[in-house]
């Protein structure tokens, strides 16, 4: 098993029930736009990066490093809660790192999007040559 903390890939699990609560009471609660809060649930982030991956050249290693970056920039913080924009921002950073496809797919949601020009105007980010 993969350190989540230091990334060390040859890491024993001794009880990982008890372990992986450990591990999440280390994370801040998450503040909902809408100001609900909730814990923080890494299968949301792996969820969302697959979706905006899909059917691109990114490998699951890849996709397993980048959210175990967020996750440790999230721990970094020493928050107690951590709004989920800034969540998305660090999501959006490693998407664009990844794929530029996948990153635009990510930013068409997360900025919702409504109208070609937002598009267009998320593209005119992507400088020539980015992600290839």
């Amino acid at each position: 098993m993969r350190c989540p903390f230091c990334d060390h890939p040859d890491t024993k699990v001794i009880d990982a029930r008890n372990q992986r609560d450990r591990i999440e009471d280390l994370f801040p609660m998450v503040v909902k736009r809408d100001g609900r809060r909730e814990n923080f649930d890494r299968l949301k982030i792996i969820t969302g990066i697959q979706k905006a991956c899909q059917k691109r050249p990114v490998s699951v290693d890849a996709i397993e490093q980048a959210v175990v970056r967020i996750e440790r920039v999230i721990l970094d913080t020493g928050e107690r809660e951590i709004a989920c924009t800034r969540i998305g921002d660090e999501v959006q950073a490693e998407l664009r790192a990844l794929d530029p496809v996948a990153w635009l797919r990510f930013m068409s949601v997360y900025l919702g999007f409504k109208t070609i020009e937002d598009f267009r105007a998320a593209m005119d980010e992507l400088a020539p040559g980015d992600g290839d």
